[in-house]
This record gives structure tokens, sequence and C-alpha cells, in this order.
């Protein structure tokens, strides 16, 4: 598995300080003793210390290989230009030349030594450092000492991110007893806690294997597979459980403009759903372009903290069409727009009625703002965290418009 966000966007000022400050942080969280004692590892800082994205042990030409060529799929002919160049300098021995700024770090306690007593295996370990976003946390590739990346660990470091960990553990832990047959996932390698923080340590799917072209049958079967892993309920929205913790999140909200704004088309949409008849099963809850791979005899899919059950079948194929436009045309506003219009196309597979499948897009519109609100994402510096310039215009348009 990766659980690395792959952006295409290249890094500005902003986001490269905060990235900066951020690898701070991480290095305080995992090596906590760090300025005391003896050296315990030391990094090359990818691709430097101004723009820093990812961490490569440097003991090892191997391993340190290994973890760059294995960190995530550029998305772009030049981006993996540089990484197979940095690769190859890694391999050789020349990574001076590229890699010129290291972080050395020191003390008596590592996550290192945690991982290495709770797996009971020899590893090195590679460390993300990603965007701003309220849902952030130190993603660590384990790698053994021949170089094969074997899993991946995320550490919930604040309440949001400490619950999403948790809710990934029970997530991959139920997934693994639903008889999945469409899709691989990852499974659980161990669950607990270190020094306050909640870890996962979860297998490696191995998406660095060729890809094959992903075709829409294919991907829609897989959701389809999804949604009824846990079995599937019907009825109206009123007195359904989803629109119940729908509505108690949205009221939480109520101190914020935009929560009023939401919770008014919410309550609005439901008036015009009325008495149609919908199908609730589960879903992934962030099945983008970025958290999957097709290989040619399997669809692998990471990232399930966000997974739930009990939703409007379909909400996984309006999600990953928003976010795949959002992704290919950078128009965010535009996407929302484009998404809804091509809701009876996007949930035909999932046996929604024809009445209902916009109503279950703008649906699915309102819960991810309640998201994005209920995390803060706009006061974490998400880059798509102010729903007042993309999303909610277009959601209260539609709205109002059924």
């Amino acid at each position: 598995m990766s659980p690395v966000k792959t952006a295409p966007a290249a890094l500005t000022a902003g986001d490269a300080a905060l990235r900066a400050q951020y690898l701070t942080e991480v290095i305080g969280l995992l090596y906590p003793a760090n300025g005391e004692g003896d050296q315990v590892a030391e990094y090359y800082v990818v691709p430097d210390a101004r723009r820093p994205r990812l961490l490569v042990p440097a003991g090892s030409r191997k391993v340190a290989a290994a973890a760059v060529r294995r960190y995530a799929e550029p998305q772009s002919r030049a981006a993996r230009f540089k990484r197979d160049a940095v690769v190859a300098a890694l391999r050789t021995g020349a990574s001076g030349v590229l890699l010129r700024d290291r972080v050395k770090v020191t003390g008596s306690e590592s996550i290192d030594a945690h991982l290495r007593e709770a797996l009971g295996r020899e590893l090195a370990v590679s460390i993300h450092i990603g965007p701003a976003r309220a849902n952030r946390k130190p993603v660590l590739q384990l790698i053994s000492p021949e170089g094969e990346t074997f899993g991946f660990a995320k550490l919930g470091t604040g309440p949001l991110t400490q619950r999403l960990v948790r809710a990934e553990t029970n997530a991959l832990i139920a997934l693994q007893r639903s008889g999945l047959t469409k899709l691989t996932v990852p499974t659980v390698l161990h669950a607990g806690q270190w020094r306050g923080l909640q870890v996962l340590v979860q297998s490696a799917l191995p998406v660095w294997l060729p890809r094959s072209p992903l075709t829409t049958r294919r991907l829609a079967a897989a959701m389809v597979d999804i949604a009824g892993c846990c079995g599937y309920t019907a009825g109206q929205l009123v007195g359904s459980p989803y629109w119940t913790e729908l509505r108690a999140r949205l009221a939480g909200l109520q101190d914020r403009p935009e929560g009023v704004a939401l919770s008014a088309a919410a309550e609005l949409l439901v008036r015009h759903a009325g008495p149609t008849t919908f199908r609730y099963g589960a879903w992934h809850g962030d099945w983008a372009p970025w958290n999957m791979a097709n290989l040619t005899d399997a669809l692998l899919v990471w990232d399930w903290e966000r997974f739930a059950q009990g939703v409007p079948v379909g909400f996984d194929a309006v999600h990953h069409e928003l976010q795949r436009r959002i992704q290919s045309t950078g128009d965010a506003k535009g996407a929302v727009e484009a998404t809804v219009r091509q809701s009876a196309e996007l949930l035909a597979p999932f046996g929604v009625l024809p009445g209902a499948r916009e109503l279950t897009a703008l649906l699915y519109l309102v819960d991810l703002a309640a998201r994005y609100l209920t995390d803060r994402q706009a006061e974490a510096g998400a880059r798509l965290g102010v729903l007042g310039t993309w999303l909610l215009p277009v959601l209260i348009r539609r709205v109002e418009e059924l």
C-alpha cells in the first residue's frame, strides 16, 4: 500500500515553509529526546530542507534507494525522471550531488526502536512530509535491511488524527472479514499506542508493480463490492440513521456562517427528497485516484480512515469523480458542477433509482462540506478548505433549483 498523497501541483513558498516547520515537529514526535545522547538516525532530506517531502534513511544505499523508489508513483514524465535520478544517485553513492541536506537525530527513544519491538523484526523508516491539512499525520514507510517495503505506519498525534487512525484500524479489520472479491486492501500488522500517539502499521500493497488502464466497469464493480460488504438497508431520508447522524454533525456547525448555510441547504434537500427511497450501504470515504492502483490482476485501494456504513450507496463514485476532475483541471467549482450533472451515469451501477440520483450526489456534497467544516480544514491551511469559493455556491444553487 502507499498512503502517500501525490499532489500534482508544485510547492508554493507558503507550503514549503509549512512543510519545513512540520518536519521539525515530526522529528520531535518520533525522536522525543532529540539533542541528547548518541546519534540514533540520519536522514537525507528529499528534495532539500527548504522543500522537504521525504526523509530517507542514510545508513544503507539499498534501503535509501528503495525508500525513494517506492515512496509514491510520480504523476508526470519529468517527476519520474527526477525520482529515477535520485534513486540512481543513492544506489551508486553519488547522493551528495543531488541531496545536500541531512537531518541527524540523537537520543534514547525512537519510533524505530518501538516498531522493531512491536513487529519483531529489523527495519528502517522513511518519513513522508505532507502538505498542510487538518488530518495530516506522520506516515512512515517501513523497509527491511534487504530493501523490501513491507509496511506503512500511521501515527495519530491529536484528537482528529488519533480518531482517524483508530477508525482505519477498525475498518481494515472489518474488511478482512467481509469477503471482498473485487479489490485488495491492506492488513493490520500492529495497532497500539506509543508515547500518547495512536499507531497503526499496515501491510504494503505492491503499488510499484506495473499499472494497467482502469476501466469504468472495473472501478464501479469494486465500489459496489464495498457498498454491499456489510449489507444493505433501504428507506426514506427522514427517520434514517444516516440523516440523524448527519443532522447532528450539522447542528455542531451553527457557530459559523458556512455551517448555517449548509444546514439550510441540507434541510431543503431533505424536503425535496420527501418519500424517495434510498439504499444504504458502506463506502470507502475518500476513494480518489491517488488512493488506489490498478494492476493487471488486482485493484489496490488504501487509506480507509473515512470508511463508514449506512450511507446512501454511490457516494464513492461521486467522490472519485469530483476528486478526479479537481486533480485534472484545477477548477474545483467547475468540477462540482460537472460531477452533479453526471450523477445519473455515475450512480446507475449501484441500482440507485433515477429519481434519487441527483439527490444522492447533492447529499454527498453536504456530507463532504460537513466533514471539511468539522475538521476545520480552512483553519489548517488546506488548499480547498474555504468552501465558499467552490463547493457551497454550487450546492446551494442546485438544491434551490430542484
